[in-house]
C-alpha cells in the first residue's frame, strides 16, 4: 500500500517542478529579443497599434506580473481584450496563439493522437525486441547471437534517428515501395491504414531505443543470474524457464521500467525529429512550426505540457516499483 503523505510528497514534489518548468520557460520565451505583438501588428505598424496590440496580448504589463496571469489563467481560464474582440480561453487555458487564432490547448489536443500513435507504437517494439534480444543474448552469453545483437545495438546507438529515417524511407519507401510515406491516417477513419502507415516510424524508433534496452537488458541479466537467490532456486529444482522468467527477469525490469517511463514521457512531448523526417503532424511538428513563425505562447504551451507528461511518467514510474519489486512497497 501506499501511504497519503507519500502521495501528498508525490504531487507537491510534482507541482514545484512544473512550476519551475513553467517559470524557466517563460523566462527564455519572453524575455528573448522578440516582440509577438510586432508580428501581429500589422503593416504599417504605427506605434499607436502597437501599444494597442500589446495590449490586447497582455504584453503590456511587467514580464513576472505576465507570469502570474498565466499561471491564473491555467486554473480559472483568461480573457484577452475587452468589448467585443475579447477572446476568452477558457480553464485550463496554456495560451492563446494570436498567429494561428487558437487557444494553445485546443492546438495540442489536435496534434496529441498522432505523437501518442507514434510513441506508444515504437516503445510497444522497442520494449519487446529490447527486452527479448536482450535477455536471450545474456542466455547465450559469448554466442554469435549474442555478438550479432551486441554489434547491432551499437549501430542503433550510434546512427542518428533522422539518418536511419532517411535511409528507410528512400529504401523501403521509394526503392522498394513497401511502406507508405508521408501518408498519416486517423485511427478512427481506417485502424489499417493508420497502422500500416505508422510501421516506418514505429521500426525506425524502435531501432534507435530498443539498442539501448538490449545492452541494459543484457547486463542486468547476467549480473542477476550470478546472484545467490538464482543459485538456490536451481538447487530446489526449479524448472529453468520459472527462475528466467518469474525470479530473473522481474529484477531486470526496474531499470527497464524507470528508462521507458522516462522515455516514453520525452516522446509523448513530440517527437520533433522522426515527426519532421515522416512529416507526421504532431507536437513536433507543432512546436517547429511554432519557432519558425516566433509564437510564444505556443512554444510556452507546448514546453509546459511535455514537461508535464514527463514529470507524470516519472511518478508512475516510482509507483510501479512496488509492483514490480515487494521491497519497494510503502505502507
Amino acid at each position: 500500500m501506499i501511504s497519503l503523505r507519500y502521495a501528498a510528497t508525490r504531487v507537491g514534489g510534482m507541482a514545484l517542478v512544473l512550476l519551475i518548468v513553467a517559470f524557466c520557460t517563460f523566462v527564455v520565451f519572453y524575455l528573448v529579443p522578440s516582440d509577438p505583438a510586432l508580428m501581429a501588428c500589422g503593416k504599417p505598424c504605427t506605434p499607436e497599434n502597437l501599444a494597442l496590440a500589446r495590449e490586447f496580448m497582455g504584453f503590456d504589463e511587467p514580464w513576472w506580473q505576465q507570469f502570474l496571469t498565466f499561471l491564473g489563467g491555467i486554473f480559472t481560464g483568461r480573457t484577452f481584450g475587452s468589448g467585443a474582440t475579447a477572446i476568452h480561453c477558457t480553464a485550463p487555458c496554456f495560451g492563446y496563439s494570436f498567429r494561428q487564432n487558437a487557444d494553445v490547448l485546443d492546438l495540442i489536443g489536435d496534434r496529441l493522437p498522432v505523437t501518442v500513435s507514434l510513441a506508444v507504437g515504437a516503445a510497444v517494439l522497442w520494449v519487446v525486441l529490447g527486452v527479448g534480444v536482450g535477455v536471450f543474448a545474456a542466455l547465450r552469453k559469448d554466442s554469435w547471437f549474442d555478438r550479432v545483437a551486441l554489434g547491432a545495438s551499437v549501430i542503433g546507438v550510434s546512427a542518428p534517428v533522422y539518418l536511419v529515417g532517411l535511409l528507410g524511407i528512400l529504401v523501403l519507401g521509394f526503392k522498394l515501395d513497401v511502406v507508405p510515406v508521408g501518408n498519416y491516417t486517423p485511427f478512427s477513419e481506417d485502424p489499417v491504414r493508420w497502422a500500416w502507415g505508422l510501421v516506418l516510424p514505429w521500426c525506425v524508433l524502435a531501432f534507435a531505443h530498443a539498442a539501448h534496452y538490449v545492452k541494459l537488458t543484457r547486463t542486468q541479466m547476467i549480473e542477476t543470474m550470478s546472484e545467490d537467490f538464482i543459485r538456490t532456486a536451481r538447487a530446489k529444482g526449479v524448472a529453468e524457464r520459472t527462475v528466467v522468467g518469474k525470479h530473473a527477469l522481474r529484477n531486470v525490469l526496474l531499470p527497464v521500467v524507470t528508462l521507458t517511463g522516462l522515455e516514453l514521457g520525452s516522446l509523448l512531448g513530440g517527437a520533433v525529429i522522426t515527426e519532421r523526417v515522416f512529416s507526421l503532424p504532431g507536437l513536433g511538428n507543432l512546436l517547429i512550426e511554432a519557432v519558425h513563425g516566433r509564437d510564444l505562447p505556443t512554444l510556452l504551451g507546448c514546453t509546459l505540457f511535455a514537461g508535464f507528461l514527463v514529470v507524470v511518467a516519472n511518478a508512475v514510474v516510482d509507483l510501479s516499483y512496488g509492483v514490480l519489486d515487494p521491497r519497494a512497497r510503502l505502507t
